[in-house]
């Protein structure tokens, strides 16, 4: 099968980007209310991954047989599979411990990262107005989890490691854009996460006790696979630099449930980070929308 090739259609991964969020959200919320109803990290993460890898072989094996598993850079498709069950297992861990606004916070100090890492890894240049956009978000980061409060409990350590492997997943993604499909990127994903995890899910097994929770339980893993093929079509449009500032906007989502599902409502100061952050992105977004329309003009005055 034809792997579609990387365009540079920034707005359109932009919009493919916020549609992944919408969907991870209740991935988040799965997990953190399994782990209210006692249900350990690592079965959690087990399941959200044995039902994405169940799901792939289910409905994808079928139509693209030997080609699902074909890869033309397996040591980068392992890596991002590794990075993946980082940034879930820190992310989920950390959630048993801190309200969803903190935990989601803490994972938003990850753009940061993938610039210091687009330069050397992708040979991409950031300008310096980028920059100072992405500096004020993690001002923003910095507002709602406020150092001395309970975002540094020795969790939040989980968090910000979790947040250095998303910006290191959002890189390899970019990197296998172009490279692999996205479904095969799927199943390499969650089937090395699901290899890794396996030797520790079955420790103080615990089955969901009410229709709920078996909803979370197997929702996890679906809501995860689909919002996870959305994040890799997207980097096949924009580079993990353009979209990263994108990802703050689930901090609104992640208030939300945190509010109306588990009673932990933000306070003020989460508003105030959440509105320099969202600040911050919307800046970006106009300033590539405004490089993209310079350099299509330039390029339209060279053919004439």
């Amino acid at each position: 099968m034809a792997i579609a090739p990387v365009e540079e259609r920034h707005n359109t991964g932009i919009g493919i980007l916020l549609a992944s969020q919408l969907i991870l959200i209740f991935l988040d919320t799965s997990a953190k209310w399994m782990s209210t109803q006692g249900i350990p990290t690592g079965e959690i993460v087990f399941i959200r991954y044995a039902v994405h890898v169940a799901l792939i072989l289910v409905f994808v094996w079928p139509l693209r047989r030997t080609a699902l598993f074909h890869t033309a850079n397996w040591k980068l498709e392992v890596l991002r599979g590794v990075c993946l069950l980082g940034t879930t297992a820190g992310n989920f861990l950390a959630m048993r411990y801190l309200p969803l606004t903190v935990t989601g916070a803490l994972i938003f100090t990850s753009p940061l990262m993938v610039c210091a890492m687009s330069g050397p890894l992708l040979g991409e240049t950031i300008g310096w107005r980028r920059w100072l956009a992405i500096g004020a978000g993690f001002i923003g980061i910095l507002i709602i989890v406020r150092p001395g409060t309970e975002a540094f409990q020795p969790a939040s350590l989980l968090g910000l490691g979790a947040a250095f492997f998303v910006a290191l997943f959002s890189i390899i993604t970019r990197k296998l854009a172009g490279v692999d499909t996205a479904m095969t990127q799927q199943f390499y994903a969650g089937a090395v996460a699901l290899v890794l995890v396996t030797p520790f899910a079955f420790t103080g097994w615990t089955w969901p006790s009410n229709t709920i929770t078996w909803l979370a339980f197997f929702g996890a893993g679906t809501v995860g696979m689909v919002g996870h093929i959305l994040i890799s079509v997207a980097h096949r449009f924009a580079p993990p630099s353009t979209l990263a500032p994108f990802n703050y906007l689930t901090l609104l989502y992640l208030a939300f449930v945190s509010w109306i599902v588990f009673s932990q409502p933000p306070d003020a100061w989460f508003f105030l980070g959440a509105g320099i952050i969202i600040a911050s992105g919307l800046y970006i977004w106009l300033r590539e929308r405004s490089l993209n329309k310079r350099s299509t003009s330039v390029d339209e005055a060279i053919v004439d």
